[in-house]
């Protein structure tokens, strides 16, 4: 009878904290002639328990067996499994429920990417202007620029489309990309080839908007558009696909004012070096990009200049900011460009870039987010501002010149 009390006394206690799912009891060190009622006493909490893991240890102080009784199941402190919301703010959120998707395939509410795209259109238009004979006009560089953002965004939705088909398969297992329309099914892979393909033909049509030979240069950019999203299943380096796509709009400045490139070397030099200043450039803010997704991307076998670098990555986006600052300078020189210019977008370029790559913590994807979103406008900003200024002085100069020459 003294052994059945022995064991029912901690079965109360076991039962009780079974139902608290997680709790400690003590039960007393049992002489060296009942150590087959130990062994009872455990089997007997096991098999009433069996989801429950037990773990035994003498304490060294007082000579007690301590047990503890631990109940499988989720973490209390464990954040639920994330489930998809639509959009509770934003233009998207104002749309009908059936065009959500199709407005998230484009990244309407990101429009980050559209300035990035749009950047180097407009900085190669600025710069092709001062080199034409007679100079542009205000007017035909302010319409040729808006032609370029509406283009910046049609072709920036139809790459975000196309790099949404080819990754339907990886983006479910990246956190920040898991819910993309395509990802979690709410458009089928077909619906989104239909509508990739109605983005290439507005495209399409805002590039028939330009000179014809617009067409020759930019049409050859598809390839790299669609090449893209491939490049981050073989290289560590897709960032530097992503720059030679995304700058592509650093030589379409010069054919859109009517400057032919193969005819006139001047120009086809600056256009060359700005396109390589802006790879430079796209390759540095989408190292700092990809450090939002380096732990996803380890996981799921995709492959990115962060995490081929990720120890020395301040050395590199340094370097990455000297080469692009280098061939500002030089695309600069060839276009024949004023102080404003080298002051203005080289100089400050630098600062920001400067600032940036200082400040930036690349272990917050916060932080990382932060800095890719305003660095688009405090450094594509401050270049901006640079050859609009030199371009306005160049203009003011010109027209000087010709009242003179008309007074003579």
């Amino acid at each position: 009878m003294r052994q059945i009390s022995l064991l029912r006394a901690p079965l109360r206690v076991a039962h009780q904290a079974s139902l608290r799912n997680t709790s400690t009891f003590l039960v007393p060190l049992f002489s060296q002639q009942t150590p087959q009622l130990y062994k009872t006493l455990t089997t007997a909490l096991t098999l009433r328990n069996p989801s429950h893991h037990q773990q035994a240890a003498l304490h060294t102080s007082t000579g007690r067996l301590t047990t503890a009784v631990t109940q499988e199941g989720p973490d209390p402190l464990a954040s639920p499994e994330a489930v998809y919301s639509p959009p509770k703010t934003g233009i998207i959120s104002y749309l009908p429920a059936s065009w959500v998707p199709y407005a998230e395939l484009t990244r309407m509410d990101k429009p980050a990417g559209t300035y990035y795209l749009f950047f180097p259109c407009l900085w190669s238009t600025l710069m092709a202007a001062p080199m034409m004979a007679p100079m542009a006009s205000p007017g035909s560089v302010i319409g040729t620029s808006l032609l370029f953002f509406s283009g910046a965004f049609i072709m920036r939705s139809a790459g975000c489309s196309i790099n949404d088909l080819w990754d339907r398969n990886l983006d479910p297992h990246v956190t920040r990309t898991k819910f993309r329309p395509i990802a979690r099914g709410a458009l089928t892979p077909f619906q989104g080839l239909a509508f990739t393909g109605a983005q290439l033909l507005a495209g399409l049509g805002i590039l028939l908007q330009f000179p014809t030979s617009c067409l020759f240069y930019g049409i050859p950019s598809l390839l790299l558009v669609a090449s893209y999203p491939l490049a981050k299943r073989v290289t560590y380096y897709p960032q530097a696909v992503l720059g030679l796509t995304f700058s592509w709009g650093a030589m379409m400045g010069f054919p859109a004012l009517g400057i032919d490139l193969l005819s006139n070397s001047a120009a086809l030099t600056a256009a060359a070096c700005l396109y390589s200043s802006n790879v430079a450039w796209t390759v540095l803010y989408d190292m700092i990009y990809a450090h939002m997704d380096i732990k996803d991307d380890a996981k799921a076998g995709i492959k990115s200049i962060a995490l081929k670098h990720d120890a020395e990555t301040k050395q590199v986006l340094t370097g990455l900011a000297a080469v692009q600052l280098s061939l500002l300078t030089a695309a600069g020189l060839a276009a024949g460009a004023g102080p404003a210019f080298f002051i203005g977008s080289v100089g400050g370029a630098a600062v920001t870039l400067g600032v940036m790559i200082k400040r930036v913590n690349l272990k917050s994807v916060k932080d990382c987010w932060w800095w890719f979103i305003n660095g688009c406008w405090i450094t594509g900003g401050v270049v901006s501002l640079g050859l609009a200024a030199d371009y306005t002085v160049r203009y003011l100069q010109d027209g000087e010149e010709d009242v003179k020459t008309q007074e003579q």
